[in-house]
């Protein structure tokens, strides 16, 4: 075993000691590497996070404990084998009450990097090599990015890469600190630090979509929304606080499966809930536990605090797709009226709530090389909860059984129906050069997912066998669901381009 800087490693081919796992986030890893195969959800609770996986080099791996230990795996190291993460899900259990007696309260060790330098003063040795989260030339490449986070053409997945998968943290941290909201709300960094990586690690690397990455575009995304100039100019710090935490936790501990899922196989989070926006009230409540857990905020007065928790929890409950023709009509009807006044407060959280929304669905408005990865991961997802509905004998979800459906048509579905109004509206709102590119790139994703079922269903046409007599003719539209054609009734010239930067 190669170690690449002297700090004390865990061998990958031993038992972890009981009294590191009780230390949750002692051994923070990131990333769900097929290396490993898929974890027992029942150790998450005790070994909290992942291993990082260097795809340049197929043996490097990165244990990380907010310092950069590198080493190599030995050879012969055997993957563990598990079920599907989600058969076995254990979420973590919120609880509201803090200070109790009853429960042992939960320690992390938040920074290796702290802890040998807090060792040296005792000791009265000088630090000689400072430690950092990064190699020097990734946290260089990922620093030029963060220069240019403002920019709609921002590739998360680079900069999760050049972060060593901790793009929410890094993105997060550097939002609040370019704000000035970390001196203003006189945030301690420890606490806020800790925040971010629990919140980082409560999301599961394991979904394709709703993880951490997702997160990270999320709140890079909400960051160019709060940049528009009828926004800037009115929105109070606490505002933006609040959409920048809103952002960052809005799918936090999602399991991976949506609600109706949840409903039918009667999970206690969906019998908590009541049915009624099961997921996002669980972002929401845990988001509220890891700020109790962190302490982030214990420095404010209590219904300082309270509020502030409330709000967030308004924002998150604001993405339920379900409630999207309820926010839709509101926005509409407000811009129609011409009667949002930006001094008013609930007004102003209201555009909070569509931007979080907006922010949440933009997928469709990136560019088409952001944009379809995101189109194939999020129809991946649907795909495997079809598959454990199959394999439990459950009427398949819509859009989840990868036979009859595919990446295209669910696309121009979710454009034509779901995206394409919301961002219609918000154009009106702010009609910017930002609006229109985002128009732009939703126009010319929807011809191109277009062309590419059309091309699919002609070749699948001219592969059938002709009856005799007859003469095959390839079919020039494909229909949708809901009627609409794969061409979505627009030529590449009708659709509006907009600027492809930002």
């Amino acid at each position: 075993m190669e170690v690449c800087y002297q700090l004390p490693v865990l061998p990958l081919d031993r038992p972890v000691p009981k009294h590191v796992l009780s230390r949750r986030g002692a051994i923070s890893f990131s990333s769900s590497s097929s290396l490993f195969g898929a974890p027992d959800p029942r150790q998450l609770s005790k070994r909290r996070g992942a291993i990082s996986y260097d795809s340049s080099d197929q043996t490097a791996l990165y244990i990380r404990m907010l310092g950069d230990v590198r080493v190599r795996s030995q050879v012969g190291f055997e993957p563990e084998q598990g079920s599907h993460p989600y058969l076995c899900i254990d979420f973590r259990d919120f609880h509201l009450g803090l200070g109790s007696g009853s429960g042992r309260r939960v320690h992390r060790l938040l920074s290796f990097q702290r802890y040998l330098h807090s060792s040296r003063l005792l000791r009265g040795t000088p630090q000689q090599i400072p430690l950092h989260i990064l190699d020097e030339d990734y946290m260089g490449q990922a620093k030029c990015m963060l220069e240019k986070v403002g920019t709609w053409n921002f590739d998360i997945f680079i900069f999760d890469r050049l972060t060593n998968g901790n793009s929410l943290v890094t993105l997060t941290f550097h939002l609040l600190n370019q704000y000035g909201l970390i001196e203003l709300f006189q945030l301690d960094m420890v606490k806020l630090w800790r925040f971010l990586v629990m919140v980082q690690e409560d999301y599961h690397t394991q979904n394709p979509y709703h993880n951490a990455v997702h997160a990270a575009d999320v709140t890079q995304a909400m960051y160019c929304y709060l940049q528009e100039p009828i926004l800037a100019e009115s929105l109070t710090s606490c505002d933006i606080l609040l959409g920048v935490l809103a952002a960052a936790t809005h799918d936090l501990d999602h399991p991976g499966v949506n609600q109706p899922f949840l409903i039918k196989t009667n999970h206690y989070l969906a019998t908590l809930y009541g049915n009624t926006s099961v997921l996002e009230n669980h972002h929401w409540r845990s988001a509220v536990g890891l700020l109790r857990e962190s302490g982030l905020f214990s420095h404010l007065p209590t219904e300082d605090s309270l509020n502030m928790e409330r709000q967030l929890g308004s924002l998150i409950l604001a993405t339920d797709i379900s409630r999207q023709n309820d926010y839709l009509s509101q926005f509409r009807r407000h811009l129609d009226q011409e009667d949002l006044c930006l001094s008013n407060a609930s007004h102003r959280h209201f555009l909070l709530q569509m931007a979080l929304k907006c922010a949440d669905i933009c997928n469709p408005c990136r560019p088409w090389e952001l944009s379809k990865q995101w189109s194939q991961k999020v129809t991946e997802e649907f795909f495997v909860q079809g598959d454990i509905e199959k394999k439990h004998k459950l009427e398949v979800s819509p859009l989840c059984d990868r036979d009859i459906n595919s990446v295209g048509n669910i696309q121009i579905g979710f454009m034509t129906y779901v995206v394409e109004p919301l961002f219609a509206e918000w154009s009106r709102f702010s009609d910017t050069r930002l609006s229109q590119t985002m128009l732009g790139h939703l126009g010319l994703n929807k011809a191109t997912w277009s062309g590419l079922q059309q091309e699919q269903t002609s070749s699948s046409e001219d592969r059938k066998p002709t009856p005799a007599g007859t003469t095959a003719e390839p079919t020039a539209v494909c229909n949708q669901p809901g009627g609409a054609t794969a061409t979505g009734g627009v030529t590449s010239k009708e659709i509006p381009q907009g600027n492809k930067e930002s």
